[in-house]
């Protein structure tokens, strides 16, 4: 069953985030998404305001760049929200944008290294484990959380598009988060590498969750809007991505990615997207129907390497 969501962008001003997330919830979305991207808002202190303010739709933060991150800060707010919130949180983090890790004095000589580093401690210590490392990045002296969360509830999803990062994710990770310029191919070959990055690491019978955005727009302008930030992204002329249209075409791709072995498909609006409240209304009333098998959820309870 393919899980549908979708992103609440953050060039959407802060204050226009409980609208957002209350039409998301009352329309049962199954998972809104966030992300951290600088220099806008924070994607915990974003987290948290949307799940205080909603009660079914479970909320995603996609990703947190690891290199502005201290991995007991981020263990730690991420068990307070898995405690607060219980079965309703996900969190991802990735290498982040190096240019604007630079930006800020944060640009690792090594992402991967930093990346499998902070992957690994992370996810030791919402295990509730005591952690003592000294990586080449991340160094933890006797740190155990006080707070962890309720086993089996803490899953650390990590992002990822060049091979490396991909198959570090399926050694490291408990889910891979795949850009909106992802085709159906693209999807099929990270599975690839997820599945060999699970088997060197002895993993491979545990579950892996694949999450694949998909830029998406409907309405007046629709594909030229999304054939607009396509370009900007660089894809390449006549690429298999993106979708727009009425909810039968953005279904189409969305079944596409689902056929290709992505768990979760979440609906990106384009940056200038004119009414984010109706975006995701479509997608967990439209798109949704649109998906045999699709499960919305809320009803029942950038990198190269």
């Amino acid at each position: 069953m393919t899980t549908l969501g979708a992103v609440l962008r953050p060039q959407l001003a802060p204050e226009r985030l409980r609208s957002v997330a209350r039409a998301a919830d009352d329309a049962g979305l199954g998972e809104l998404w966030l992300w951290e991207d600088c220099f806008r808002e924070g994607g915990l202190t974003s987290a948290a305001a949307v799940l205080a303010w909603t009660d079914r739709v479970r909320v995603g933060v996609g990703l947190l760049p690891v290199p502005l991150r201290n991995v007991a800060l981020t263990a730690m707010e991420a068990a307070t929200l898995h405690r607060m919130f219980p079965g309703r949180v996900t969190v991802g983090v990735g290498h982040g944008v190096q240019d604007w890790m630079g930006q800020v004095g944060a640009r690792p000589e090594s992402p991967l290294t930093l990346l499998r580093e902070h992957l690994l401690a992370l996810r030791a210590l919402l295990r509730g484990e005591r952690v003592t490392t000294s990586g080449r990045y991340v160094r933890l002296d006797d740190v155990a959380l006080d707070w962890p969360p309720a086993p089996g509830d803490a899953a650390v999803l990590a992002g990822g598009t060049g091979p490396r990062t991909v198959r570090l994710t399926g050694e490291a990770a408990d889910g891979t988060i795949l850009t909106a310029n992802t085709s159906a191919e693209g999807v099929r070959r990270a599975r690839r590498l997820v599945d060999e990055g699970r088997a060197e690491a002895g993993r491979r019978a545990e579950p892996h969750r694949l999450v694949v955005y998909l830029l998406a727009a409907t309405g007046p302008g629709a594909a030229e809007r999304v054939r607009a930030e396509l370009d900007a992204e660089g894809a390449a002329p006549g690429a298999d991505l993106g979708a727009a249209g009425d909810a039968g075409a953005v279904a189409r791709q969305v079944r596409r990615l689902a056929e290709a072995g992505a768990d979760a498909v979440i609906l990106q609006p384009t940056a200038d997207e004119p009414d984010p409240e109706g975006f995701v209304r479509f997608v967990a009333q439209e798109v949704a129907a649109e998906v045999p098998g699709g499960d919305t959820g809320g009803r029942g309870d950038g990198d190269r390497s």
